[in-house]
């Protein structure tokens, strides 16, 4: 009598964008047992519509459904709007309010998908958790200790938006686009059928499809952000700025100030509500303050 063979059960990080799509192709023709779940993160008026740029519309959800449906595979829905809205949005608020300028898409990956969805995942009795990020994960043979290493496409690299994952959570995801290159994704895509085969990628922030950061800003805070000076390196005023919260780090375009050479955006007081500005040279520095980094081993090596 043969044994019964164990199918491993894998949950699939559904955008409704053709990546997480082709990812959840690629374990069910591996041998998963698939899941496929959405995860809701946002809602307000408009986010029904699917824009172009950016993703977490109804429509980014249906597509989702839809391309569960083509592969025979389960489908659900988890609201996490509660979980968005405290760790990501927040967050936003707060660091551009102190001068930072953050990445939503970061902390939405740690928070929201590698914590919440990954519980659940393993809640649900799932074995793995797939997603459609461009990085590969490997294994140190002395040491034992996971690695995670730029994609096979340099050009469509993700491996930057994943530092904070943990061994653990290194050891329970997989990446199926990892060796693959964008055209060969869609190619994939195109030859299966799949409804978002030519889908655009996502690109703005999904809480801020229009990119006005300033008016999302003034709307979630009720507070105006006032204008003030905007300095040369010596601390001369050259122009006026539209409140600093506007403004980031190495930001050339948009400034109001007439140069001979191009300026870019080299220091913000919030205290003193000012925006310094100079040449390129002023971007840079030999040191820097950092914190809250992981230590995993993050490597280019192919």
């Amino acid at each position: 009598m043969e044994a019964a063979v164990q199918i491993s059960r894998a949950m699939i990080a559904m955008s409704g964008g053709v990546d997480s799509s082709v990812a959840a192709l690629l374990m069910k023709r591996a041998g998963y047992d698939c899941l496929g779940v959405t995860m809701r993160l946002y809602r307000e008026p408009g986010m029904e519509r699917s824009s172009s740029k950016s993703c977490c519309s109804d429509a980014d959800e249906e597509d989702a459904a839809f391309v569960c449906w083509q592969l025979g595979i389960p489908f659900e829905s988890l609201c996490c709007t509660r979980e968005f809205e405290r760790t990501v949005i927040q967050n936003f608020i707060r660091e551009y309010e102190a001068g930072r300028t953050p990445n939503p898409c970061i902390a939405c990956n740690r928070f929201l998908k590698f914590e919440t969805l990954l519980a659940y995942a393993k809640q649900e009795g799932c074995d793995c958790l797939a997603t459609g990020h461009y990085a590969r994960i490997t294994q140190d043979r002395d040491s034992g200790r996971r690695q995670l290493r730029k994609a096979l496409d340099v050009s469509k690299d993700q491996s930057y938006v994943l530092y904070m994952l943990t061994q653990e959570q290194l050891a329970f995801l997989r990446f199926p686009l990892g060796e693959l290159r964008k055209e060969e994704a869609r190619a994939i895509a195109d030859e299966a059928g799949l409804v978002n085969a030519r889908k655009h990628e996502s690109q703005d922030i999904c809480f801020i499809p229009d990119g006005d950061y300033g008016a999302f800003l003034k709307r979630r805070t009720g507070r105006r952000a006032p204008e003030g000076d905007i300095l040369d390196l010596s601390g001369r005023v050259i122009g006026r700025h539209r409140g600093a919260v506007r403004y980031t780090i190495g930001q050339r375009r948009g400034l109001g100030v007439a140069a001979k050479w191009p300026l870019y955006v080299a220091a913000k007081d919030m205290a003193r509500n000012t925006v310094t500005v100079g040449p390129e040279s002023a971007l840079y520095s030999r040191e820097l303050t950092a914190s809250d980094f992981s230590r995993i081993v993050r490597s280019a090596r192919r």
